[in-house]
């Protein structure tokens, strides 16, 4: 019997703005990359397509598989709900609590409610992450008094320390200057080698293509328009 794809995803949704303009979503790749990089334009509906797999968009039909398992399928009436899904979503501004230190922001995502982690107490899960990545030094700090590198590391660790099936990034660079997105471009790929998960990732940079793609995906006006497996 053949291996099911690390990725196979196949969703159609039509969305209607408040000023009448229409956007339909159909896409459908299947794929055994571990570094998976869906690449078009602006307004393609790359973020849609990420916010499906995670849980975040209720297609119209469709399915969604990570890894053999079935998060949605609308032919079945599967559609597990994102926390169980077990899918870790980094957002482009990381979104990193700023009253909370570097532990417990890791933290947070051990707790099932709202209530802040302890700044005393440290479950073993959060100071694995913290040896990891090399933030024990930083571990009581504040986001602001992070830099750029250190606060991915920090929200990435967040999104690993329930030990997620697959790591989703949403244009992770796209809002940092030049400079920084070819460093922190650098440090992601090695972490994400480091961890060994599937990665999932949308962007509109082709540098990031480059520094991230087993294989592409391209989307344009809401279809899969090219797959490739990359040249490096």
């Amino acid at each position: 019997m053949d291996a099911m794809p690390v990725w196979d995803v196949a969703v159609r949704k039509r969305l209607a703005a408040a000023d009448g303009h229409r956007f339909e979503l159909d896409v459908a790749f299947a794929s055994d990359a571990r570094r998976l990089v869906l690449f078009g334009p602006s307004g393609a509906g790359k973020s849609l397509t990420l916010k499906a797999v995670a849980g975040l968009l209720e297609p119209d039909s469709g399915h969604v598989r990570v890894a053999g398992e079935t998060l949605f399928d609308s032919g079945t009436n599967v559609d597990a709900a994102p926390q169980r899904r077990r899918l870790a979503y980094l957002f482009q501004d990381y979104a990193l609590f700023p009253h909370l230190t570097v532990a417990q922001n890791i933290g947070f995502a051990l707790h099932g409610g709202w209530r802040n982690p302890s700044r005393r107490e440290r479950p073993v899960a959060v100071q694995r992450w913290l040896q990891t990545f090399e933030l024990e030094a930083q571990a009581g700090n504040y986001p602001d008094q992070l830099s750029g590198g250190q606060r991915q590391r920090t929200a990435l660790a967040r999104a690993l320390v329930n030990g997620p099936r697959a790591l989703l990034l949403d244009e992770p660079f796209a809002a940092l200057d030049a400079r920084l997105r070819v460093h922190l471009r650098r440090e992601l790929a090695e972490l994400q080698r480091q961890v060994g998960i599937p990665m999932m990732l949308i962007t509109h940079d082709e540098a990031d293509v480059a520094a991230f793609a087993d294989e592409v995906i391209g989307i344009e006006a809401g279809r899969v328009v090219a797959a490739q497996a990359s040249a490096g």
